[in-house]
Parts: structure tokens; C-alpha cells; sequence
């Protein structure tokens, strides 16, 4: 479905474009105006977009699946859990979410958003950070590891989250090396306020794998300039 460009607002996925008009709610999901995939884990009716009060909202009318949803500079960032609500007041707003072993990259862009972005200066020391959280050049690439069919898909669309067993061969180490390694970027994102790591009673989530993807991308915490590092890894421990 082609938009116009005078559309106030047009969602991107797989390099198609579809507009939501102002007097309607837009729907996606496995079934609506996006149909994203017949994907069994995907809700029939995942994510509503609708003008209220002069401004556009999206709505997580799903029961299970949660949606990272970011700036496309990275510098901000929201978990849209089941239920909940967040405006669109940037230019371009990223929009990322994993059903089952598939996740989903998809942007939505306002003609005249409530906000305007600013370029970030990127940090040119070698470690990276967010906020106190340091990590380690090994932390990095395991971070890097789950995220490699994200970070060498060009635009928006879908993709496939290694498993962990996947993730540590690309590394070249041991299961139990990748676990711990996992178990303190975990930890560390947790520490400074990123949700969606643990489960109840403080356990890790299930979904952790999916949700640090997400979230690492999103944030522009690993790019694809990163890459080498999973190589570099490898050699390290032939």
C-alpha cells in the first residue's frame, strides 16, 4: 500500500509504506491494516495507532508481547508492556518487538511531530557506556553476537534472534563462559533501569535474549560497526 507523501502520519515495514488517516484507528498485528506475519506468536491485534487530543498515540492492545519503542537517534527509549499507551512526538519513531523466535523492526513517522531531534555526538572511547554501566570488550561482543541478523539487516523488517547456543559458537566459547557473560550484562542493564531482564521474584526473564536485543539496537548501544568484534572474540580463544 503506497502512502502520500502528504500523509500526517505513515508507518515503514519491509520497505513498504502505509498511512493512518486522522478519523481511524491503524492496526497491526497478524490481522489489521499492517498484516505483518501469519506468525502464530503474534497477536491477531498487536499495536493501534489513533489521533486523540490532536495527537497520535500507539496502544499495545496485546496480552503478551511487549514493544521497544525509541527515537531514531537512540536517546530515547520506552518498553510499551500489554495495556499501555505512548504518544508519537518525534519525526521518526522505531518501533521493535519479537513473537516467538522472530522479531520485527517496523518506524512510524509524524509530518510535524510535537518535538525535534538532535543529532547525538557519538563517544569515541572504547568502552562503551550507558550512563555508569561499563562494558567489557567481551560483554560487547556478546551483545553483538544476539544482535548480528539485526544489525546486518539494512532498514526495517524481520529477523531471527540466535540462541545461545548459536551465539556462543559464533564466539567460540563455552556454554558456560556465554551464561555467565549474559547473566552480568543482564545484571548491569537491570541495575540502571532497563525493563523487561527479569522475571517475578527477580529472576531472570525468559525472554531476556530478545528483550537485550531489542534494547541494544534501539539504543545504538551496538551498531554495525561492531561486527568485527565477534571475529576478534573467535580468534581470541583459537
Amino acid at each position: 500500500m503506497g502512502a502520500s507523501v502528504g500523509a500526517e502520519l505513515r508507518i515503514e515495514f519491509c520497505g513498504e509504506w502505509f498511512e493512518a488517516r486522522d478519523d481511524e484507528v491503524f492496526c497491526i498485528g497478524r490481522e489489521g491494516d499492517l498484516e505483518i506475519d501469519d506468525n502464530p506468536y503474534l497477536h491477531r491485534k498487536f499495536l493501534e495507532l489513533a489521533r486523540y487530543d490532536g495527537m497520535w498515540w500507539m496502544s499495545n492492545v496485546g496480552s503478551m508481547i511487549s514493544a521497544t519503542i525509541a527515537d531514531s537517534s537512540g536517546g530515547m527509549q520506552a518498553w510499551l508492556a500489554p495495556g499501555a499507551r505512548i504518544p508519537m512526538v518525534f519525526s521518526q519513531t522505531n518501533v521493535v518487538f519479537t513473537a516467538g523466535p522472530t522479531t520485527y523492526e517496523l518506524s512510524v513517522h509524524v509530518k510535524t511531530p510535537a518535538f525535534r531531534q538532535e543529532a547525538r555526538a557519538h563517544d569515541t572511547v572504547g568502552e562503551t557506556t550507558i550512563g555508569p554501566v561499563v562494558f567489557t570488550d567481551s560483554q560487547k561482543a556478546l551483545i553483538v553476537a544476539l544482535a548480528e541478523p539485526m544489525l546486518r539487516r539494512d532498514g526495517t523488517g524481520l529477523s531471527s534472534i540466535p540462541s545461545s547456543t548459536q551465539a556462543a559458537a559464533r564466539l567460540g566459547w563455552p556454554m558456560t563462559k556465554f551464561n555467565r557473560k549474559l547473566d552480568n550484562v543482564c545484571d548491569k542493564l537491570d541495575r540502571v533501569g532497563v525493563v523487561g531482564l527479569r522475571g517475578g521474584g527477580g529472576k531472570l526473564a525468559s525472554n531476556r535474549r530478545a528483550r537485550l536485543v531489542e534494547h541494544a539496537v534501539t539504543s545504538h548501544l551496538v551498531t554495525a560497526a561492531d561486527l568485527p568484534l565477534l571475529d576478534a572474540q573467535a580468534d581470541a580463544e583459537d
